[in-house]
Order: C-alpha cells, then structure tokens, then sequence
C-alpha cells in the first residue's frame, strides 16, 4: 500500500508544493512546528532515510540544501534547522524547520496555524527563492 507521502507526489492527496523534479518532491507540512516548516522527499518510497543508497541520500541532501536556501530567505530565521525522525510516516524525508532557537523544533509545542490561503501564499514565497 501506498504511503501518504507517495499519495501526495501522485497528485491523489493535495499539497503546497515547493519543488519537484524526476527524483524528489518537497512540500510544506500542515501541521507545522514553526511557519515555514517543510518535508523533502524522495519519490521512490523506501521506508528509512538510512536505507537510500549513498548517492541517492547524497542528491536527496543537495536538493534540501537549495528548499533549505530559499525557506531561509523567505520565512525569517537565524537557521533551518534538519530533523530526521522518521517514525510517524513510513516513507523517508526531512524536515527542514525555520528557527531561530533549538526550541523552536520542538514536536511537543503548540503549532502554528495558516489559513490555505497563507500557505499557497508561503509555498508560492518559497518557490520564488529557488534557484
């Protein structure tokens, strides 16, 4: 079965897209630690980060490194933080959380809320950065 993560790269379940290319997706999450925070992915559904070949997490990394650049440009921060927790969803990815402390990547915390409409705006924000 199919995870949410590759439901969502399918185009079956909507998101804010940042990025795509032919290996790897980025997206902001809905339920997002700080303003900003987004989920990068590889579109081959392999369960843990840790289990990617090297070059693969190695490009998976580069494309982050650019997402990264753009969010930190974009959402005010000191950093982007990287957190690899990989439980809640059993498909790899990173978190990339705009900080400004390391208590501001925080899971337990009170999240923040967007409208769709603050999102797609964000989303639209962050793609402009890319480059």
């Amino acid at each position: 079965m199919a995870s949410i993560f590759t439901k969502i790269i399918r185009g079956e379940i909507p998101s804010y897209k940042i990025a795509e290319d032919d290996r790897f997706f980025a997206f902001l999450d809905i339920n997002p630690v700080s303003k900003g925070h987004t989920l990068v992915i590889p579109k081959q559904e392999t369960d843990y980060l840790f289990d990617l070949n090297p070059a693969l997490l190695g490009d998976l990394m580069q494309f982050a490194q650019k997402i990264a650049r753009a969010l930190k440009q974009t959402v005010a921060c000191k950093r982007v933080g990287v957190v690899v927790m990989g439980l809640e969803v059993p498909h790899a990815h990173i978190h990339l959380i705009p900080m400004n402390s390391e208590a501001d990547i925080d899971f337990r915390k009170p999240k923040p809320t967007l409208t769709p409409e603050e999102f797609t705006a964000l989303a639209n924000e962050i793609k402009a950065g890319i480059k």
